[in-house]
């Protein structure tokens, strides 16, 4: 595959994650306009958020074995179309109870493509080109939220969530049909994983026992603890809440796509990915001192520097399909966990202890990443020593 070409295709991943990002931004930026639809709903109507990641916590590194049995391209194609039939049937807008067992059902779409499509986009680029196009695919989630409530959510204020959610199941086949024509055919690995209990268990096991597949996914559980949770709280805390809370994600994707590439020219993955968590602690040590929207935003920049450089880092530690696949699964696992876990745990830090509780849990989730990622870069050493 000529070198055009490539792109084009890691392109069209990166365009099929923004589907995928899509998943949560369809229902969150119109969470309000959804309440319309269920006025009865209450509180439950926020599991409409929260089951989309109950399938990753479970199933995240399973998703990771079967792309490696049955073949990225075809898992990949059909995560889309699973998403694409799920949003479909949402336009009707069912009972609440079917509204989230579809959810439920939407989050192995979600799975699947975030598996899948970072570890083809790994695959495809080359050498130098790696860290560019990861860092591409760490700002899908970002970007599909901005472009939600940019178009998505007139949309949805004009014809009600039905159009919105048909407008997504379009998206979704749509992706589909250009990944079926455009997408080569990697072969699968030969060692292949079994499918069985036994099989997976053990793949659990060695794969959070590998220094290299689990480093990713372990330090992206601090990123995602921290991530979500910060940008839903810290805003309203601000002198300008609304500038905040536009400039926060915007500041990540900047800082990632020019800074952080520009350092992974020149350094490994992993020390970049501790050098933003150790930007975001000192950030998130000066918090009590301003009520200035600057230092969470420089806070949420620093944090840009982890995402492109910690997906960076699963091809540059597992230069193989098969074992890319696995680590992206346990990324997907554990970035799950960290979204359903860290807002509750601020939230009661908060509760406990105000604005000490905040910068102690910020400092302990980002130390969390720094500590990781050096002490499995030593298991590594003594590992390639050995």
């Amino acid at each position: 595959m000529g070198t055009g070409r490539q792109w084009w295709v890691i392109l069209a991943l990166w365009l099929a994650g923004l589907g995928a990002g899509a998943q949560f931004a369809k229902v969150s930026v119109i969470f309000d306009t959804l309440g319309l639809s269920y006025p009865e709903a209450g509180a439950a109507l926020g599991f409409t958020v929260s089951l989309l990641s109950f399938l990753g916590i479970l199933l995240g590194l399973f998703a990771g074995l079967i792309a490696a049995r049955i073949g990225l391209k075809r898992l990949l194609i059909a995560g889309l179309l699973l998403g694409a039939l799920v949003s479909a049937f949402q336009v009707t807008l069912p009972p609440l109870p079917v509204l989230l067992a579809s959810r439920v059902v939407e989050g192995l779409s979600h799975l699947i493509i975030v598996v899948a499509a970072p570890t083809l986009m790994g695959s495809l680029a080359s050498g130098r080109q790696k860290p560019v196009a990861m860092t591409l695919w760490s700002t899908f989630f970002g970007v599909a939220f901005a472009l939600t409530a940019l178009l998505g959510r007139p949309l949805a204020e004009a014809y009600g969530p039905g159009a919105l959610f048909a407008g997504h199941a379009l998206y979704m086949a749509a992706m589909a049909a250009l990944l079926a024509v455009s997408l080569p055919t990697i072969a699968r690995p030969a060692d292949a994983p079994r499918l069985t209990l036994a099989a997976i268990a053990r793949r659990h096991v060695e794969a959070y026992r590998s220094p290299a597949m689990a480093a990713p996914a372990l330090a992206w559980l601090f990123y995602t603890l921290s991530w979500v949770s910060i940008l839903t709280v810290l805003p309203g805390r601000m002198e300008n809440p609304g500038f905040a809370a536009a400039a926060m994600p915007l500041a990540g994707i900047a800082v990632s796509m020019t800074l952080g590439l520009a350092l992974l020219r020149r350094f490994p993955p992993v020390p970049v990915v501790m050098a933003g968590f150790a930007v975001a602690a000192v950030c998130a040590l000066l918090l009590p001192l301003t009520d200035s929207p600057w230092v969470p935003i420089a806070l949420v920049g620093g944090l840009g520097l982890v995402q492109g450089a910690n997906f960076s880092a699963i091809p540059a530690l597992n230069p193989e399909p098969g074992p890319q696949a696995i680590a992206n699964g346990a990324v997907a696992q554990m970035g799950n966990l960290g979204n359903t876990l860290g807002t509750p745990i601020l939230l009661a830090a908060i509760g406990v202890f105000g604005t000490a509780g905040l910068v102690g849990f910020a400092v302990v989730a980002f130390g969390g990443g720094i500590a990781v990622h050096g002490a499995l870069a030593r298991a590594r050493r003594r590992q390639a020593a050995a």
